[in-house]
């Protein structure tokens, strides 16, 4: 598709739209009495308008009902997360019973470490990227050390070559050979947060199996905004988010997968709690622990429903759209938004102000390296209505979302930026 960047193209692009009905779906902050152009779904997604009916229904049945909700509610509380797990196996590409929902992000990474990373005198190390999400490090650098091991001898971290922006998988393969014999974990950010690169999931998955490690992915990132297939890939395990571009709200529930190959384990380590017991003898109150045959084994507590309530509002949005026309429409946005950056720097008469460090293999995040306004460039998007994320020392990342972001968003946020450089 031939781009122009102007007001009847983009509005051209919105009239083709198949999910434009989805943006007055949410509901947006306003300055100066209109929505803002809002580009931060990367880090916490807009609140649907149907959200507030599903919190609504569990405040009314708990009202209603007190305790014997859990059982006599419309959605009964005490397996309310298993209505989540078939919409959130079709975003991630797994098998229902792949799928669970519980408690927060490092909180399952550090729950399904216990399970995965089982280092032995031989196999010990720990993979990841360089400079991974901050949260990621410190749960590797406190399993690391929880096991009585010296990080600066069982942490692998690949990095990036000298000049570059991102990874290339063909030096996370390298890694993983050098090290293959006493790797014991592979876990990386399926989706970079800072550059927003997306890795090659599938093949480095694959090398590090064959090398004999265990693989996880954290997909805070990814979910809702990438094409997965965590069971096809043969993925041990893996968690995200769903307050990003799943919208669930304000630090909510997370999402994991744990094939299905290590369901119906009953000696697999892990930490044990009562509402991962099966079901039918959950309220007998045994001594002894007899596992849920699939990912439901790792719950521990009960169900939160009140921060599943808005996961499972949002799942709606997906069921009804579906991730091939999301993703259809996120990389032609994200295509558009890059033609006009580009248009807006072949402009300038001085340096490139604007340098893209995302590489083509992405989701819907365009990191943007400042050069010359820094914080400076931000403050002038906030101030005129454009919420953006910065990131230090110098990148703006952007992030427009196909569910409640336009192409005449994009061409606006054009004409902002180009007024302020």
């Amino acid at each position: 598709m031939e781009f122009k960047n102007t007001r009847e193209f983009a509005q051209m692009l919105d009239a083709k739209d198949i999910l434009k009905p989805y943006k007055d779906e949410f509901i947006f902050p306003q300055h100066n009495n209109k929505n803002v152009l809002y580009f931060t779904g990367n880090s916490l997604g807009l609140q649907p308008k149907r959200t507030r009916s599903f919190l609504d229904e569990i405040l009314n049945d708990w009202g209603a009902l007190g305790v014997e909700g859990h059982f006599y509610a419309d959605k009964p509380w005490w397996d309310y997360h298993e209505q989540l797990a078939a919409p959130v196996a079709k975003v991630v590409g797994a098998k229902t019973s792949e799928v669970t929902v519980m408690n927060t992000l490092t909180v399952n990474l550090h729950l399904l470490m216990v399970s995965f990373y089982r280092p032995t005198k031989k196999r010990f190390k720990i993979l990841c990227e360089e400079k991974a999400f901050p949260s990621d490090q410190y749960a590797i650098l406190s399993q690391l050390r929880t096991h009585g091991l010296d990080p600066n001898d069982a942490l692998v971290e690949v990095k990036k070559r000298p000049g570059e922006h991102h990874w290339r998988t063909a030096d996370v393969l390298e890694m993983i050979a050098l090290y293959k014999d006493e790797l014991a974990l592979v876990l990386i950010g399926g989706v970079n947060y800072y550059n927003g690169q997306v890795f090659d999931i599938k093949t480095i998955t694959k090398a590090a199996k064959e090398a004999g490690a265990k693989v996880g992915w954290d997909l805070a990132h990814a979910a809702g905004n990438i094409h997965l297939e965590l069971h096809d890939w043969d993925v041990d395990f893996a968690a995200w988010c769903s307050y990003k571009y799943m919208n669930s709200g304000p630090g909510n529930a997370s999402g994991v997968f744990i094939h299905e190959q290590y369901h119906k384990r009953k000696n697999i380590p892990r930490f044990e709690g009562w509402w991962g017991t099966k079901k039918e003898t959950r309220f007998q109150m045994k001594p002894e622990f007899d596992p849920m045959d699939n990912a439901d084994a790792w719950q521990i507590s009960n169900t939160p429903v009140m921060t599943m309530a808005p996961y499972l509002a949002s799942l709606g949005m997906f069921e009804e759209v579906g991730m091939e026309a999301l993703l259809s429409k996120s990389k032609t946005l994200t295509d558009y938004l890059e033609f006009i950056l580009d248009e807006i720097n072949a402009k300038v008469k001085h340096q490139k102000t604007l340098e893209v460090i995302t590489p083509k293999d992405r989701g819907c995040q365009l990191s943007l390296l400042v050069h010359g306004k820094g914080r400076e460039l931000f403050d002038y998007f906030m101030e005129n209505g454009v919420v953006v994320d910065w990131r230090e020392p110098n990148v703006i990342r952007l992030a427009p979302v196909p569910f409640y972001n336009s192409f005449e968003d994009l061409y606006e946020f054009g004409q902002i930026l180009e007024a302020g450089i």
